[in-house]
């Protein structure tokens, strides 16, 4: 470890889906921010990040960074003029699906650093799906002339060969989050209740959001997991990625769950804040998770909790399938009996699940500080200022 008079200091900023209090997103951001910290140290860089937000103000007070306002073009420019480098990520930055304008917002930012001639890092990015093929020319040019880029699963890695990308300039590496520790003090596991009855009734975890317009998707759910309470008490803890929006997806289901929940069930919402080790906490302390957020997997996989995924993109296929599972159902498709039976299965034997799946779980984790190791060491060795 390099200290004293032999550390170099970078001012690095970092571009992504930060400021919106999306749990998710904003547990990336920690994750990027504490690896990169940790593996400065060890490579002798003192990073110091400057965060494009869409809160500033509270991105700074949340992580004690500095942070410009993400959508004004004078301070993302003095923000880069200012700086030795740009991280874009992670997150689904580089997709179509939710909107034509994120693909050309986040390689705007990325060419706009390189042609400052600053270099570019891309931290562990999910990329497409792109569904529009006048977009693939501005993630082909951002990629080839960046200093590192790294992407979270083996589709995306395919994603970038497909459009022109040499595959031996793509590593393919976990989420960030599969590195994101407990808060300070914290411990992991179930809280345990005041009744010793109510200790005995095992917690799920759920995840939900909308998607569907006619909100089928959720009703589906409601099904599923009133199916799980008449066979066996459950406590259904539903945990809000992105407020408000899931807690009113939640608040549905629960609507939906009214008088249909077997003696000693129950459900009850989450209110975690704003904190993305707090929604850790959160679900370290359930038994199992029915997720349909990618982070609420992520999390889950993260403290080594059994997991049901829900399908709405093929972020989640993708994620399930480095851990060697598949999803339950999907947004169309929701079998209740399945559903209950897999549940079951989770509750009865979480130490089984634990095992067959700790070998997959363990070399993400390990693997989730591989991008800011080798930004710090571009930066020691390569990147002069």
């Amino acid at each position: 470890m390099v200290t004293g008079t032999d550390k170099k200091n970078y001012r690095i900023v970092i571009s992504g889906y930060y400021g919106f209090r999306n749990s998710g997103d904003e547990a990336v951001l920690r994750s990027i921010l504490l690896a990169l910290a940790e593996q400065g140290e060890a490579n002798g860089v003192q990073i110091q990040p400057i965060v494009l937000s869409a809160d500033p103000a509270w991105t700074s007070r949340m992580y004690g960074v500095e942070a410009v306002r993400r959508m004004y073009p004078k301070d993302v420019l003095n923000a880069l003029r200012a700086s030795d480098g740009l991280i874009s990520g992670g997150g689904s930055l580089l997709q179509d699906a939710t909107s034509a304008k994120t693909i050309p917002y986040y390689t705007a930012i990325i060419k706009l650093a390189q042609w400052l001639g600053k270099p570019t890092f891309i931290y562990s990015q999910g990329i497409g799906p792109v569904n529009r093929r006048w977009m693939d020319p501005l993630i082909r040019s951002s990629m080839r002339k960046s200093a590192y880029v790294s992407v979270r699963d083996a589709e995306s890695a395919e994603l970038l060969k497909r459009i022109g990308v040499a595959a031996g300039r793509i590593e393919v590496v976990p989420d960030p989050v599969m590195g994101l520790p407990l808060p300070a003090g914290a411990a992991a596991g179930r809280a345990v209740a005041a009744a010793g009855e109510a200790a005995a009734v095992p917690v799920l975890g759920v995840s939900l959001r909308h998607w569907r317009k006619d909100g089928a998707d959720l009703g589906r759910a409601a099904d599923a997991l009133a199916e799980l309470a008449s066979r066996r008490p459950v406590r259904l803890r539903f945990l809000p990625f992105h407020t408000p929006d899931d807690a009113e997806a939640s608040k549905v289901v629960m609507e939906r769950l009214s008088g249909r929940l077997a003696g000693g069930s129950s459900a009850e919402l989450a209110a975690p804040g704003d904190d993305p080790q707090q929604m850790l906490l959160e679900v370290s302390r359930c038994d199992a998770l029915f997720g349909m957020r990618l982070h609420a997997l992520i999390y889950a996989a993260n403290q080594m909790v059994p997991m049901l995924g829900l399908s709405y993109d093929p972020k989640i296929d993708q994620f399930l399938h480095r851990l060697g599972l598949t999803p339950v159902g999907t947004t169309e498709q929701l079998d209740p009996i399945v559903f209950a039976d897999s549940a079951q299965r989770l509750l009865d034997d979480a130490n089984g699940w634990k095992e067959e799946h700790r070998e997959a779980i363990e070399r993400l984790r390990q693997q989730s500080q591989q991008p800011a190791q080798q930004i710090a060491q571009l930066l020691r060795h390569t990147i002069s200022r």
